[in-house]
């Protein structure tokens, strides 16, 4: 758990040094929506259906933290490549831990208070709202301390510290998952609190994060008192909001979309709304090697990137790009042998296993594109063109997945709904690669930069 410069060496060993360890702490965060929904099956279906509206709204609000995240390593990381003083470095951690406790607060009390129509426009309605707003309340109240703790994984990851950033969301992880069967069905002094239990778990899990992972970045000198600490705060807020608030957006549009597609869903009954919940999570936890390639890539761009190596920065991205290929390969051939056996394992019911395992069948195949989209979106994001990487989310979402779902629904049920997600994947890597292109960071070998964009 040291700090690693990423402008030497191998460039494919600095990806992995710092992706291979986040797989671990994705891995964690990402399995507790899993557990979430399999303690919550044992209750109940209504309360499994309210997860499988709840899901996609939280991801999304979570994105907002996400994208502060980028900001902050795009900035961090290309202040460290260019070999900026330690004591500025400081500050702009201060600086990007301050903004972030702000829009935790704004955000957090701004999804409590307009839960009620934010969840009817998605198509809840009867019993199910009541278990809703029992999560929901505890969920807003921790996501100051998430959005805090995403930005002290930032700190460390843009230092080249993959491991420490891991650590912190794989115990952050662990806590949550503990405390839900206790919570959720009052095991032993705790009180059967149902959809709430799973609320407060991950409440409970979020401060002990933020805490923990505040106190380690003090003690490793990352957060030191720096001299004259609201000096140049408004360039910080800029830099890190230039890049955090169209990577919030980029981060965010995925799960609206699926908000979206899911009030599509909706339209085909509860068990298809609980079947493709179950399938959208399992996916999550299939994707998590390619989300951990994108924590990894942003550091290593950053860094090559401020220190004028853009040679490097380029060949980090075709290194991921074929990661992501091969573990796509691999990972779709899984989902599409053992589809029912997985569906079966986190469904409540075997209509809503028969409908996870076709969406999983479908769009097994087709992940390698996402993996393509996101870790392309994170290399964008640390050399500041985070606003391609928007467009680019914005384009897969809203002109193929979103209105290709609703049309295919139309003729061929949830099939469709499953057909229009590999379509966007799949489209959405072939788009990635003029993209890259335009900002200097083509894979393609012996591509150079256009020379619009080659330099900053």
């Amino acid at each position: 758990m040291s700090d690693r410069s990423l402008t030497r060496g191998s460039v494919s060993g600095a990806v992995l040094t710092v992706s291979a360890p986040m797989t671990l702490g994705i891995l964690g965060v990402l399995a507790v929506g899993l557990a979430d929904a399999y303690f919550l099956a044992r209750v109940g279906r209504t309360q499994l259906a309210a997860v499988g509206y709840i899901y996609p709204v939280t991801v999304s609000v979570t994105s907002l933290s996400i994208g502060l995240a980028a900001g902050a390593n795009a900035a961090l990381s290309q202040s460290i490549g260019r070999g900026t003083s330690e004591d500025d470095t400081h500050r702009m951690a201060i600086h990007a831990l301050g903004l972030g406790l702000v829009v935790g607060l704004l955000v957090g009390a701004a999804l409590w208070l307009l839960q009620g129509t934010i969840f009817g426009l998605i198509g809840a309605s009867g019993p199910v709202t009541g278990e809703i707003a029992d999560y929901v309340f505890w969920w807003a109240m921790s996501f100051p301390f998430l959005v805090l703790s995403m930005l002290v994984g930032a700190i460390f990851r843009a230092r080249g510290d993959g491991v420490t950033a891991s650590v912190i969301m794989f115990n952050q992880a662990v806590t949550n998952i503990v405390l839900d069967p206790l919570l959720i069905f009052g095991t032993g002094p705790f009180p059967e609190m149902s959809t709430g239990g799973a609320g407060l778990a991950t409440f409970l899990a979020r401060v002990g994060a933020t805490v923990g992972g505040l106190w380690w970045a003090r003690r490793k000198g990352h957060l030191s008192t720096a001299r004259n600490p609201l000096e140049q705060i408004v360039s910080s807020v800029r830099k890190i909001g230039g890049v955090g608030l169209p990577a919030s957006v980029s981060n965010a549009i995925n799960p609206a979309g699926m908000a979206v597609v899911t009030a599509a869903v909706s339209i085909l009954g509860e068990a298809a709304v609980a079947g493709f919940g179950a399938a959208t999570r399992v996916q999550s936890l299939a994707i998590v090697p390619l989300l951990a390639l994108s924590a990894g890539i942003g550091p290593v761009v950053g860094q090559n990137w401020g220190a004028g190596q853009q040679g490097r920065a380029r060949m980090a991205v075709r290194v991921t790009f074929l990661m992501c290929l091969g573990y796509g390969a691999g990972v779709g051939g899984v989902l599409i042998l053992l589809a029912d056996q997985i569906a079966g394992a986190v469904a409540a019911t075997s209509e809503d296993a028969a409908i996870a395992a076709t969406y999983l069948r479908i769009v097994g195949l087709s992940l390698f594109g996402y993996g393509v989209l996101v870790t392309g979106n994170a290399a964008m994001n640390a050399r500041s063109r985070a606003v391609w990487s928007m467009g680019m989310s914005a384009g897969r979402i809203f002109l193929v997945y979103v209105p290709l779902a609703w049309i295919l629904m139309e003729s061929f049920g949830f099939t469709g709904i499953a057909a229009a997600a590999a379509t966007a994947n799949v489209a959405a890597a072939v788009a990635m690669i003029g993209a890259t292109w335009a900002t200097g960071l083509s894979p393609l070998p012996g591509r150079s930069a256009p020379a619009a964009v080659a330099g900053e």
